[in-house]
């Protein structure tokens, strides 16, 4: 009875640790598009949540081309998902490798491969080459050309300011020909031009009247020897 019972123990223990062990099997991956980003997502429902490293190549003829990364995950019943950014080309075929441990060391069978559609339509706007419009540009420069002849116009405009300049010189001569007469006017102030006038009014009254006082007299002479 004691060997049976060990045996049967022994039985469940090593069903449960066969349960609890990790397994390539609780790994799965996909190709995904994030709007227009590629990208590889990778789950682990490992119930034991034992840590596992997970590493993406792409293959290129059967080879590895180059790792795209690798990441550690701790899985669950339910499952835990970890994603690699990778702009993937449509049809390519990635290798993804898991390391958990002791308990597993393989790759996810089979291979990847991802969706015939890329994430993103090919760049329509590549054909966007539209200095069409450039040509429509040249015409608007021409009419700045002809805009040019009418600088010269403008610059006919200035000849009539010459005989302007001009009529301003002979005025200027006309003030200069007053300027000797203010200097005369002031030598005749300081001489005897107005006052001369009067002296000469004054000198003739009194030559009039001297003459007359004279007269007077002589006349009263010649009637004083009468008598």
């Amino acid at each position: 009875m004691i060997g049976v019972a060990s045996a049967a123990a022994a039985l469940t223990l090593g069903v449960a640790g066969t349960a609890l062990a990790c397994d390539i099997s609780e790994f799965s991956a996909v190709a995904e598009c994030e709007g227009t980003k590629g990208v590889i997502r990778v789950t682990d429902k490992d119930p034991s949540g034992v840590p596992a490293t997970v590493s993406v190549y792409l293959e290129s003829n059967g080879a590895d081309e180059r790792l795209v990364g690798t990441q550690e995950v701790r899985g669950s019943r339910e499952g835990v998902t970890i994603t690699f950014e990778e702009d993937w080309r449509p049809n390519a075929t990635y290798r993804i490798h898991v390391k958990a441990g002791n308990q597993v060391d393989e790759d996810i069978k089979p291979n990847l491969t991802t969706p015939s559609t890329p994430c993103k339509p090919d760049d329509s706007p590549t054909p966007t080459p539209t200095p069409t419009p450039t040509p429509s540009e040249t015409p608007s420069d021409t009419p700045s050309a002809s805009a040019s002849p009418s600088a010269p116009e403008d610059s006919a405009t200035p000849v009539p300011s010459a005989p302007e300049s001009g009529s301003s010189a002979p005025a200027d001569t006309a003030s200069n020909a007053p300027s000797p007469a203010a200097g005369e006017s002031n030598l005749a102030e300081t001489g005897a031009s107005s006052n001369t006038g009067l002296i000469v009014g004054i000198a003739a009254a009194l030559v009039a009247i001297g003459g007359g006082a004279v007269f007077f007299g002589l006349r009263r002479r010649g009637a004083n020897s009468n008598h």
